[in-house]
């Protein structure tokens, strides 16, 4: 007998992920894709996404004086990304 409603394969595969606790790492691994987009193409060159931890981005900064000034940018940038993902992926950047 067929379901009378099948659901899209893009809900089951969504569905799927969540069930095995990949999304969320899918999630974190799209926001280090997207990092140039987001924080724009001047900083993303003196910067580079390395890896989401609990919670945790971080940023290796290529230039030292910019580190500094990322740090008063950090606030901004966390909303901005959690603005882009509809959700709570980052509470907090650790620049290196």
């Amino acid at each position: 007998m067929k379901d009378a409603n099948p659901k899209p394969i893009a809900d089951a595969i969504s569905s799927t992920l969540e069930g095995l606790g990949l999304q969320q790492r899918i999630r974190q691994y799209e926001v280090l894709e997207v990092w140039e987009t987001i924080v724009g193409e001047q900083i993303a060159k003196v910067t580079a996404a390395q890896r989401i931890d609990d919670g945790k981005l971080f940023v290796h900064v290529f230039r030292a004086p910019w580190r500094n000034e990322l740090i008063f940018l950090k606030k901004d940038i966390i909303a901005k990304i959690n603005a882009a993902f509809h959700e709570e992926i980052v509470h907090d950047i650790i620049f290196r």
